[in-house]
């Protein structure tokens, strides 16, 4: 019997992107780029031979998370992220402009 496969995501601030592995292999990732108390993305993309396997969505879930911790509002101009936030109205408190309280 195979083990299932390792995935990490983790942010790759040299490359400015978070990144999925599966097995140590590069997957997906998204890009952003930072700037005062926000960050926006503005690519993901998921390799094709990982399709289908909920990677793009694992990325995403942990990129909010981590820019919620840093204190930090999302600007989302990639679709993909843009469409993770409708789909998911509890990842809305870090959008720019969503439900995360202002100064």
């Amino acid at each position: 019997m195979n083990a299932p496969p390792a995935i990490v995501v983790a942010d790759n601030p040299d490359q400015r992107r978070y990144e999925v592995r599966v097995d140590g292999e590069v997957a997906g990732f998204a890009q952003y780029r930072v700037g005062p108390g926000q960050i926006t993305f503005t690519h993901t993309e998921v390799d094709d031979r990982f399709e289908g396997q909920g990677l793009g969505s694992k990325l995403v879930a942990f990129a909010l998370d981590d820019v919620r911790k840093r204190g930090l509002t999302v600007i989302p101009l990639c679709p993909f992220v843009r469409a993770y936030i409708q789909r998911h109205p509890e990842s809305a408190d870090v959008e720019n402009g969503g439900a995360a309280p202002t100064d």
